[in-house]
């Protein structure tokens, strides 16, 4: 199997963002809303963090995909994708006023999306060094 990794942590990812999506419209039925967030901070608070998991998301699961294809299938990728995603789930309960569980939920995405974009422009220098090949490089052409 291709990915395994990825595509469990992109199921679960589905999940999550279904349990978000459904405690908006818990929200939206308690405060009576059915379009926009009538300014109602409950709504709001919700709506932002089901779209901050849309913002970081899709980003963190190309990048544990293509480090996965690059290099392997690991526990450790495996581990950053669950650290990711209860990073994820903490930040949304943090939202309901939970300061510490936002702070702990945002800075761990940070840190998993920094980790991965430098391990993932790292890669290439660190298998050609393995390898003895260079890196290719692209030039324009002229």
């Amino acid at each position: 199997m291709i990915l395994p990794i990825t595509l469990k942590v992109a199921g679960l990812a589905a999940i999550i963002n279904l349990w978000l999506a459904i405690r908006c419209g818990q929200a939206r039925g308690k405060e009576g809303i059915s379009i926009g967030d009538g300014g109602s901070d409950l709504l709001i608070r919700r709506m932002r963090a089901h779209a901050n998991f849309i913002e970081y998301t899709p980003i963190v699961l190309i990048l544990l995909g293509l480090v996965e294809l690059a290099a392997g299938t690991s526990t450790w990728l495996y581990a950053v994708g669950i650290l990711y995603l209860l990073g994820r789930v903490a930040h949304g309960i943090g939202m309901d006023g939970n300061t510490k569980a936002r702070g702990a939920g945002t800075m761990i995405t940070m840190v998993v999306m920094v980790g991965l974009g430098v391990y993932a422009i790292a890669l290439p220098h660190l298998n050609s060094a393995e390898t003895g090949n260079a890196p290719v490089e692209m030039l324009p052409e002229g």
